[in-house]
């Protein structure tokens, strides 16, 4: 006999004993008969009560000789002598009832043990633990698991990131067949690192993985690993990828990895050991777990900077997968995908769309979109149309108007001559992005007046020549005002920090100046949370070189302003014109602005800069 069937048939002999002594009490009570105290004072009167035993409430008796109905013990209730003597004379059949107070008794022990219960349950859940887990899961991973059938995005989903798509393939490969993709002798990436800006699709990106191997797929931000004590994230690490080993093959995915993964001793004050510990236990793991396994590791993040060196080595992230800003034929597939969902004009083309929106990321599509739905639904349209999505664009980029804020006379001409100045030193100058649009509504936090300038195209390069033009640009507006009112105001503040800005990378970064050379003083170090904004470093050049820098920054600034100058004065009656249409307006829209393109004077703009300054 086995093991499990002795321990059964305990079982059934326990169960049998159990239902005897229950059958043996329930005879034993039903021996004795409850009685009326009448019926107790006329037995006791004709003598046939042999014992009895009293307690507060009860007595308990025997009849000397068994009754008619088999019964010889009784028990009654208690009634005071005084009045059981008057109910004898009136001949009432009378019994006494103890009112019950078990449910006060049970509610005396079960209240204040409930009370405590729940401030303990309080008290755990503020710890961390909640109610299905308590102090004993601390330690658990809190990662997201979806099963096959939870997961309906696939790589049909995602788009404009084709590149990133193709090494992501691979993984959906080794995930099918994890022996036939071994055979030559190769192995899977053990862990595959998604870097990008925000918004540009990492996310879905793992998700669409999981949806195409259709495998379990853990999901789990970076921060969820750390806690106050010291260990926590260690253990949750352990346990992480000891679920995913019992449902291999599988995917781990761990968002926001540098909330986890920081250099170590690069925290400042406190939480040193914990995320030492949790950043020690992940590279562990990764070193030990077997990648015939079938368990693949994805991670994302946005601050690739700042992760640990032992993190990125080979053999823990073999393969980082940069997921960049779309291009013009990326954002065409990614709206491509989003206007599905959308009732359009038919004047909406996906081209025209991605052609207006460089830099955006998918997410910014997908809220261009949203933006654009949201305005036709506004004025009551049976579809969404091109003005939509411009006004979607403006919006975005400028901020939402401000008709409601009043500017005097004079502030008003000084916006107007301000934003004309840049959109006529840029319609003026080859190379500068097109100009679509110039308004003197107030939009956004401090914006007065806005000039839209849109590329035709992508730009990865930039020449001296076209960066000498941007410049001049964005001093256009100061120029003007130099120009016409003899007087400079506040309102090219940001146009000044971004000048100064290209003029100090042409100098330091990309050795544009002749005094300086072909050297450069700073590396740019720029992040994916602040693009084009250099991080601050100490100064690893001469006091003298300082000085040479100082002088050729200003020199640049100086030059890009007296060439805005210039071309303002030449065109000085078609900048009155203009600004006093601008004025009545508002608004000059693209057919004023090519008119303003068609008249404006040019010859002496196109000499380089040298050549104008000296005339």
């Amino acid at each position: 006999m086995d093991k499990k069937t002795q321990i059964n048939f305990w079982y059934v002999i326990i169960a049998l004993l159990g239902v005897l002594f229950v059958q043996n009490l329930y005879k034993q009570y039903t021996k004795i008969e409850p009685i009326p105290y009448s019926r107790f004072q006329t037995l006791l009167d004709q003598d046939k009560i042999a014992e009895i035993a009293v307690t507060h409430d009860y007595i308990y008796g025997k009849l000397r000789e068994t009754g008619a109905d088999g019964v010889k013990e009784f028990v009654t209730t208690r009634v005071e002598p005084e009045l059981a003597d008057k109910l004898d004379k009136h001949n009432v059949i009378y019994t006494g009832v103890v009112q019950s107070t078990w449910i006060r008794d049970l509610l005396s022990w079960l209240l204040p043990m409930a009370v405590f219960i729940a401030i303990w349950l309080y008290a755990i859940r503020r710890m961390g633990g909640g109610v299905s887990g308590g102090l004993m899961s601390i330690g658990k991973s809190r990662a997201k698991v979806f099963v096959e059938k939870e997961i309906k995005v696939t790589f049909a989903d995602v788009a404009g990131v084709d590149e990133a798509k193709e090494e992501l393939i691979e993984i959906v490969n080794f995930l099918k067949d994890t022996e036939g993709y071994s055979r030559l002798g190769g192995r899977a990436p053990k862990g595959i690192l998604l870097i990008g800006p925000p918004g540009t699709g990492k996310t879905l990106l793992a998700r669409a993985v999981a949806g195409e191997a259709g495998v379990p797929f853990f999901s789990i931000s970076g921060s969820e690993f750390v806690e106050m004590f010291v260990g926590v994230g260690a253990a949750r690490v352990r346990d992480l990828f000891e679920q995913a080993r019992q449902v291999a093959p599988a995917i781990i995915f761990i968002d926001e990895l540098d909330s986890l993964g920081r250099a170590r001793g690069a925290y400042g004050l406190g939480g040193h050991d914990e995320k030492e510990q949790t950043l020690n236990q992940l590279l562990a793991e990764l070193d030990g777990f077997d990648p015939k396994s079938g368990v693949v590791l994805l991670a994302a993040t946005n601050r690739p900077e700042i992760l640990d060196p032992a993190l990125l080595r080979a053999g823990r992230f073999d393969r980082q997968v940069l997921v960049d800003r779309p291009d013009k034929i990326g954002r065409e597939q990614i709206l491509a995908v989003h206007l599905k969902k959308v009732k359009l004009d038919l004047d909406v083309k996906p081209e025209q769309v991605a052609a207006l929106t460089p830099g955006f990321t998918g997410a910014d599509l997908a809220n261009l979109i949203n933006e654009a739905a949201l305005l036709a639904t506004r004025r009551k349209a049976v579809s969404v149309t091109m003005e939509d999505f411009n006004n979607a664009i403006e919006r975005i980029i400028a901020g939402l108007e401000k008709r409601n804020r009043l500017l005097n006379p004079q502030e008003r001409r000084v916006v107007a001559f301000h934003e004309l100045g840049h959109a006529m030193v840029a319609l003026a100058l080859p190379g500068t992005d097109e100009v679509h649009k110039v308004s003197i509504i107030p939009r956004g936090v401090g914006a007065l007046g806005y000039t839209i300038q849109r590329p035709t195209e992508d730009r990865f390069l930039m020449t001296r020549t076209e960066l000498e033009h941007k410049m001049a640009v964005l001093l256009g507006g100061r120029a003007a005002e130099q120009v016409v009112f003899s007087e400079i105001s506040t309102g090219a503040a940001d146009d000044l920090a971004r000048a100064t800005d290209i003029a100090r990378a042409m100098v330091l970064r990309y050795g544009m100046s002749e005094a300086l050379g072909n050297v450069t003083y700073d590396r740019e170090r720029s992040t994916f949370l602040e693009p084009g904004i250099p991080m601050s470093q100490t100064r690893d050049y001469s006091e003298q070189t300082a000085h040479v820098v100082d002088a050729a920054v200003r020199a640049l600034i100086d030059q890009a302003f007296k060439h805005a100058v210039t071309i303002l004065q030449l065109n000085r009656a078609l900048l009155d014109r203009t600004a006093e249409e601008l004025l009545k307006t508002e608004t000059l829209n693209h057919p004023q602005i090519e008119a303003l393109k068609r008249a404006i004077i040019t010859e002496l703009t196109l000499m380089p800069f040298s050549r104008v300054h000296r005339s």
